[in-house]
């Protein structure tokens, strides 16, 4: 299980590592170019029905934590359906890698 460290929060949101890994390439490449978005998913099934949303910007810290040592093979088509909701005005929407089900 990765985990994302945002701003000065010392709780992680909890994020699969391989959904994890697809996320920071589309984030990345939103924050090199210096743009703001906000960052949506719904709760797991262990936790409380309902989705949190997050609002990232360049000058927030952030850090990726992954739990397994090497990286997944990454899907472009994937990548490229995180990308498309990041660009939408909802921002990026945690989308499952069987989006197209």
């Amino acid at each position: 299980m990765g985990m994302l460290f945002y701003g000065g929060n010392s709780v992680p949101i909890e994020i699969e590592d391989r959904a994890l890994a697809h996320l920071k390439v589309v984030i990345a490449m939103k924050l090199r170019r210096n743009e703001s978005f906000t960052l949506s998913w719904q709760h797991p099934p262990a936790d409380p029905t309902g989705r949190t949303t997050i609002w990232l910007h360049p000058s927030i810290p952030l850090q990726f934590v992954f739990g397994e040592p090497e990286p997944p093979e990454l899907s472009s088509e994937w990548i490229t359906a995180l990308a498309n909701s990041a660009n939408t005005t909802g921002g990026i929407r945690l989308l499952p890698e069987n989006f197209a089900d």
